[in-house]
């Protein structure tokens, strides 16, 4: 169990590089409360940005992107809504993003899905 622990702050990592090469601010990382967890929490221009991140080192269990079905994606709006309220932020434009990660011979492909799903 460890070592997936490992793996996904590996990937949490080179998404929060990736990202931040795009303009986005790192707010938080592993935001947790009693409902679940958001990977990364960030500012890209007016919208506070709720990222899910999945890292895959191959494509036999499909696409990382498709492991975010309509449960995770629940568990994280609901988390999402605990967070704008614990930081009295109600009146915010928030979006939900994707960042995959596929590795492949050592080489990393980062995919960006912006508005991956909605509220």
């Amino acid at each position: 169990m460890k070592n997936y622990r490992l793996i996904g702050q590996c990937g949490e990592e080179i998404a929060a590089s990736y990202l931040q090469s795009l303009g986005y601010i790192i707010l938080s990382k592993n935001f947790r409360c009693k409902l679940g967890e958001i990977d990364l929490i960030a500012r890209d221009q007016e919208y506070l940005v709720f990222i899910e991140v999945k890292y895959r080192r191959s494509l036999n269990y499909g696409y990382p992107r498709e492991a975010v079905n309509k449960i995770k994606q629940k568990t994280i709006s609901k988390v999402a809504l605990y967070y704008l309220k614990q930081h009295y932020l109600y009146n915010t434009s928030c979006r939900f993003d994707v960042v995959e990660i596929i590795e492949y011979n050592n080489e990393k492909k980062i995919n960006l899905i912006k508005n991956a799903f909605m509220l």
